[in-house]
């Protein structure tokens, strides 16, 4: 119980320092630009309400999510391909080096060419900036795949499917998560940067309209609830990291402890 507690005031410590120190320092702020964190809080149930909620998180979580798990399924698929077959790699990775250095809002204007301004368009945008470490990271995981531990699995003859799923992608899993957790917080950008671009709802497009209108409060308690968003995604992700990689975070334990 006393680890707990110790891990709990931690986590709980520097979020309630930060909070504490910006409603001292705006407390007798009379600039327009920089409102009293009191009336931030005393604005936020009235902007965020539950018909506004429905009406632009909402819309914003679900884009977030399909792009996310569309870059998740094809960054896995192709780092699975190029990682596992060495002339492949040789041959797609200057593309990839290309690609990979073409900052992802720049593409923006031209994806909406192809996709329009709808929900398509910022579904590919997310997809595109967060494919690129889950791909990179899942080509150096199954290129670090233990050869003894392969050769093993061969000789037992497991094969194909069984193969790729229990030998390949099983001790590839720790760095693919290292690759999903990075592809997470770009999502949560590209959410925000593809809803400034043609949007009619959604946690970007709003806070632009509060800033255009002048209506400060009403921003920063966007920018509240966007934070509050990526906070809740790291949490949910974290418990999914450890579900799934019990095994791992169990050997990593166990070899701390071990002399």
């Amino acid at each position: 119980m006393r680890p707990f507690l110790l891990r709990s005031l931690f986590v709980v410590a520097l979020p309630a320092l930060l909070v504490a120190g910006w409603w001292l320092a705006s407390d007798g702020s009379t600039n327009v630009y920089w409102p009293p964190l009191r009336t931030i809080v005393k604005t936020f149930p009235d902007v965020w309400t539950g018909e506004r909620l429905r009406s632009d998180l909402l819309p914003s979580v679900l884009r977030l999510l399909a792009g996310y798990a569309s870059a998740a399924v094809v960054g896995v698929a192709l780092g699975t391909v190029i990682g596992s077959y060495r002339r492949v790699r040789a041959f797609c990775e200057p593309v990839l080096e290309f690609l990979r250095a073409v900052p992802p809002p720049v593409l923006v204007p031209v994806i909406m060419l192809f996709a329009g301004i709808g929900d398509t368009m910022k579904i590919v945008v997310i997809a595109s900036g967060c494919v690129w470490p889950i791909l990179l990271n899942t080509v150096e995981g199954v290129r670090a795949v233990d050869s003894v531990m392969a050769e093993t699995a061969r000789s037992y003859g497991i094969t194909g499917a069984a193969r790729l799923r229990s030998v390949v992608l099983r001790a590839a899993s720790p760095q693919i998560f290292a690759g999903l957790r990075q592809a997470l917080s770009i999502g949560i950008i590209l959410m925000v940067i593809s809803e400034m671009f043609a949007a009619s709802n959604g946690l970007g497009f709003t806070i632009v309209q509060f800033q255009r209108s002048f209506a400060i409060p009403d921003m920063w308690t966007g920018i509240l609830v966007l934070g509050l968003l990526g906070f809740l995604l790291s949490v949910v992700f974290q418990l999914v990291e450890r579900r799934v990689l019990g095994w791992y975070h169990g050997l990593r334990a166990v070899s701390r402890r071990s002399p």
